[in-house]
């Protein structure tokens, strides 16, 4: 998601020395100051509103499944590969798209990836049953995975450095961050006020104007140099991450039967075959140096850990507000939304902290925020108040998002150079996925565990077999926030200066 070699310190930036300046362009002046102008935070808007787009359809079913499960006469386990569908295609595929923008340009990428998603969008809307849902939405994903890595990467050469950089990722990053809420909302006013099926036809109007909008104001842009893919590689990965997350899913039934050990298993040895052959290819799909940047990498696993709150969590959520609390899906989703709306207040402020005390200490104290919030969370009980219980929790969650979310996506591709815009783009893409879609069939194993155990006489002990489940899954979520707080205290270490791209770092071929 090439950057400078490995070392065992923090990234630092670098000038592209003449030399190496792409084609010895007499161009590479203004290459350097990526898109100029006010074009390019009209770009931007277009970028966010597509990061948007592919985060907010990670949860924006969330408040429709109930109604879709009736209608479609989905089982539990059909109901949660609504979500992990889209996920698990996405996060697998992402490093795939990342190359692809890269190789064949990312502009074109962008667009392909648009009219994809539109269409999977319409005929998911149309699905007649559990299966076609299912495979729609994964057919969703896959066109996401073209489309995320190029979005992220056009955002990285459009502004390559400086104090503008930053204010553009804090954008994107809040986007981000807002997206899997902002599903919620409007999955909730389209369920009640339309159909169900909405939600996943909203994306159609947003898609032809973004296609429009990009056509015309987006420069093409692409790695140069020798690009083959790699396909080996890529089939490994896929393989490698659907086993893991197929195995998590398997687990919900049980951790010791054949079918989970031998699925999660497999998983572990292609994931470690995929290392071997990205370390001996001239191509690799994912440069391994990208990861053994040990900041880089502790931004990557934050973001993964992140992505189970958002995708995993959240869901637990929107069933509480419906199933428990009794709120229509529009009620429900406007629940999220004080969480929401923190994030979104907080992201200027953080943005104007970042170049005084640096994105270290944020990414430390978001997410033991954000475990606080939840452990607060899992204290609900079936006639509690909403204000009591849900309101304060959600509140202090935006705040905890803010802060990681507002320099996560910086730190990640700080000191990336452009001719792997697309891949290092992929990676942090991919680990909110994989993350989200591992973090989702965790949290429902545990889910299912504890409804499982319940005794269960009557709708009153249901619904507290349900709150047990829930209070549950939350406590999951804040133990696995408590680990990255962990992860970014050891790896995401240096100075500031380091950490966030400062001045004229790269050169970029804008064509």
């Amino acid at each position: 998601m090439p950057v400078s070699p490995p070392s065992t310190s923090a990234p630092s930036a670098q000038v592209v020395p003449p030399s190496a300046e792409p084609h010895g362009s007499a161009s590479a002046e203004h290459d350097a100051r990526g898109a100029s102008g006010p074009r390019r935070w009209w770009i931007l808007l277009i970028l966010a509103l597509t990061q948007l787009l592919v985060v907010l359809d990670g949860t924006i079913v969330n408040i429709a499944l109930p109604q879709a499960q009736l209608e479609l006469g989905l089982t539990d386990t059909q109901r949660q590969w609504v979500v992990t569908a889209y996920a698990l295609a996405f996060g697998a595929l992402l490093l795939l798209g990342g190359r692809i923008a890269d190789y064949w340009g990312r502009k074109r990428t962008y667009l392909l990836g648009m009219v994809g998603f539109g269409v999977a969008s319409l005929l998911a809307g149309l699905a007649r049953n559990g299966t076609e849902l299912i495979a729609m939405r994964g057919l969703q994903g896959v066109f996401a995975a073209l489309l995320a890595p190029a979005a992220l990467a056009l955002l990285t050469v459009s502004f390559p450095r400086g104090k503008d950089r930053n204010t553009a990722f804090a954008v994107f990053g809040s986007v981000a961050g807002v997206g899997a809420a902002v599903g919620l909302v409007l999955g909730g006013a389209l369920t009640e006020f339309a159909d169900w099926r909405w939600c996943l036809w909203v994306n159609v109007p947003v898609v032809l104007v973004a296609l429009v909008a990009g056509a015309l104001l987006i420069r093409e842009s692409k790695a140069e140099g020798d690009n083959r893919y790699d396909v080996l590689g890529t089939v490994v990965v896929v393989l490698g991450l659907g086993s893991l997350v197929y195995g998590f899913t398997l687990a919900e039934h049980s951790w010791v039967a054949p079918e989970t050990i031998g699925c999660l298993a497999a998983g572990v040895v292609l994931i470690t075959l995929f290392v071997w052959i990205e370390s001996r290819v001239a191509q690799p799909l994912l440069p391994l140096r990208v990861l053994t940047n040990k900041v880089r990498a502790g931004a990557f696993l934050l973001q993964a850990i992140f992505g189970a709150l958002m995708i995993g969590a959240l869901l637990y959520l929107a069933l509480h507000l419906q199933i428990v609390l009794g709120l229509s899906p529009l009620h429900a989703g406007l629940g999220t939304l004080p969480m929401t709306i923190m994030t979104l207040v907080l992201a200027p402020v953080i943005t104007q902290l970042l170049p005084r005390f640096g994105p270290r200490p944020l990414m430390i104290g978001g997410p033991l925020v954000a475990a606080a919030a939840l452990l607060y969370l899992s204290r609900i009980t079936v006639g509690g108040s909403y204000a009591v219980e849900i309101l304060p929790a959600l509140i202090v969650l935006g705040v905890g998002m803010a802060m990681v979310l507002v320099p996560l996506q910086n730190v990640a591709l700080s000191g990336v150079e452009p001719h792997d815009a697309g891949a290092a783009s992929a990676t942090v893409n991919a680990s909110m996925q994989i993350g989200g879609s591992i973090g989702l069939s965790v949290f429902t194993t545990i889910y299912a565990g504890v409804v499982a155990g319940a005794v269960v006489t009557d709708e009153a002990s249901q619904l507290a077999a349900f709150v047990d489940g829930y209070s549950a899954a939350f406590v999951a979520t804040a133990v696995t926030l408590v680990v990255g707080a962990v992860i970014a205290a050891v790896l995401i270490r240096g100075p500031k200066e380091q950490l966030l791209p400062q001045g004229d770092q790269v050169a970029v071929h804008l064509g």
